[in-house]
């Protein structure tokens, strides 16, 4: 029975909530961390993404959050506006998709080809997990963007902490072997990231009791605010700064989060309704509104940009949830938990938070994808890997404009050679020159065809074909007249038109009934010298 109402499958949804806290728990300060915000950020987005847009929301299986996807461009955008500037962009952003839901633009994510958001991701990917090195190792270096990168990396590997180090090598460990190991697949409530989470603790205590060298200060653990009281619980909430709206820099990054937030969570809502067990449909305009609702109150309050993620989503579909109370509980334990554990959260060492983001950093840049998009072929490869590469090198708006503008001149060129098929076949009195015109034919095929036309051979003989055209445009009609009025002459060309409509106004040679042209392998000698008499 598919039903709307939200404690019908309560014992489930509660039970899958409490293990998409678990698995957002560490993602939420993980990408706060990569995005280069204050970490209790993080944890806003997480607890608005679940409890308001969870409510707003018409999925049932998507859950809401701070996502890896923006990571790249918030990092950037903090660093040019400072996190107040900052925080309006996130007003702007939701306020925008709230008018695109209204204007229903659900459907947007349509018109990006895959090979573009594929390679926007793995773009983001790569940049995650050059962010994540240093901490990782413990160095003290800030890695910058563009080419300068692979000097700042070589200089985080000359400064390595060992205690970090092992804390990382050891959270690494324990995420791949839970994700590969049958055994440990089956114990749903319990993620891979927590289990990573407190081995860090673990390590890091051991090292503190045995008074170790090793041992990882206060300055790499997670530092979240402990406040005491409500005036201070409420200083701990970043004010934007509104007088930043006039600053074109804001509006800038608003647009360029409304467009990426918005993509990824269409695509993230298309995969969710797979994972779906009661197959129930999603209006993508009403997703739309409520993530604008959501990403307004996360900047309002201080918190990050968020986007229905995949991660999250599926955790959630894979624990059995049925309704989207799962993401509002999963809400109200990020809150719970930022309200009466910060002091055990405190004791988090980042370096396990780095190791969770290299491996969401690797899946997103996954080598695979590669070779995907390769055996897909060039008009796939290169706008996936320009992408990529432009993301990384030239920051995400710029990455994600080249890689469309790379597919529509594939497109265009794609067109152009499809508006016409051209044969030559040889019959015992010569060769027979076809030129098949297809169904659309624009202005943008008019240099290839005309360049076709001009390499024809003198006294060839030549058929061209608009039988199954719906449009040819003046540009190639004028063309093909002039071709036949007065170069085909010149050449000394035999030139037949077949199945031009009365409205292109070119007179054909013969009528579009007659099929004896179409039987190519059957006709014989005699039937074409009647075509070419003159």
């Amino acid at each position: 029975m598919k039903s709307n109402n939200l404690f019908a499958h309560l014992k489930s949804d509660v039970a899958s909530g409490l293990v998409v806290f678990l698995v957002a728990l560490p993602l939420c300060l993980g990408i706060a961390l990569a995005s280069g915000a204050p970490l209790f950020a993080g944890i806003i987005s997480g607890i608005i993404g679940g409890i308001v847009v969870g409510f707003l929301s018409q999925s049932h299986i998507s859950v809401s959050g701070p996502a890896a996807g923006l990571t790249a461009l918030v990092f950037v955008a903090i660093a040019d506006l400072g996190y107040e500037a900052f925080l309006v962009a996130v007003v702007l952003a939701g306020a925008m998709q709230f008018v695109l839901g209204l204007l229903k633009a659900g459907t947007i994510s349509n018109y990006f080809p895959s090979s573009v958001i594929e390679g926007m991701l793995a773009g983001i990917g790569i940049i995650i997990l050059i962010q994540q090195i240093p901490l990782a190792l413990g160095s003290d270096v800030e890695v910058s963007t563009g080419f300068g990168v692979f000097a700042d990396l070589f200089a985080a590997f000359q400064d390595i902490k060992p205690g970090i180090l092992v804390i990382t090598a050891a959270s690494l460990a324990v995420l791949i072997i839970w994700d590969k190991v049958p055994a440990l697949k089956k114990l749903k409530l319990v993620p891979g990231a927590l289990v990573a989470v407190s081995i860090g603790i673990l390590i890091n205590g051991i090292f503190i009791l045995t008074d170790s060298p090793l041992v990882v200060t206060s300055e790499y653990l997670v530092s979240l605010p402990v406040p005491t009281s409500f005036e201070e619980f409420k200083s701990i909430f970043a004010i934007p700064s509104y007088s930043a709206i006039l600053n074109p820099g804001v509006w800038v990054v608003a647009i360029t989060i409304t467009i990426v937030a918005s993509i990824e969570t269409l695509l993230c809502i298309e995969a969710t309704e797979r994972l779906d067990s009661l197959k129930r449909f999603v209006n993508t305009n009403v997703e739309l509104k409520a993530q604008g609702i959501g990403n307004i109150i996360s900047g309002v309050l201080g918190g990050l940009p968020m986007t229905s993620v995949v991660v999250r989503s599926s955790a959630n579909a894979s624990a059995g949830a049925k309704t989207k109370m799962s993401a509002i509980v999963h809400g109200l334990l990020l809150l719970i938990s930022v309200l009466s554990i910060p002091t055990i959260l405190n004791m988090i060492p980042m370096a396990t938070l780095a190791a969770i983001l290299l491996l969401i950093g690797y899946k997103l840049a996954n080598p695979a994808s590669v070779k995907h998009f390769w055996k897909r072929g060039k008009y796939q490869f290169i706008p996936f890997i320009v992408t990529v590469l432009a993301v990384v090198f030239l920051g995400l708006l710029n990455g994600v404009a080249l890689g469309m503008i790379m597919s529509i001149i594939f497109i265009l060129r794609g067109n152009i050679k499809k508006a016409y098929f051209f044969r030559k076949e040889e019959y015992l009195s010569g060769d027979v020159i076809h030129v098949d015109l297809a169904q659309e034919v624009s202005f943008l095929n008019k240099a290839a065809i005309k360049l076709t036309l001009y390499k024809l051979p003198n006294n060839s003989k030549v058929i061209i074909d608009a039988s199954d055209t719906v449009y040819i445009a003046q540009d190639v009609l004028d063309l093909i007249n002039e071709f036949k009025m007065v170069n085909a002459e010149e050449k000394g060309i035999d030139l037949v038109l077949v199945g031009f409509k009365k409205a292109y106004r070119l007179e054909n040679d013969i009528d579009s009934n007659n099929k004896v042209y179409m039987e190519k392998r059957v006709l014989k000698e005699e039937k074409f010298s009647e075509l070419f008499q003159d």
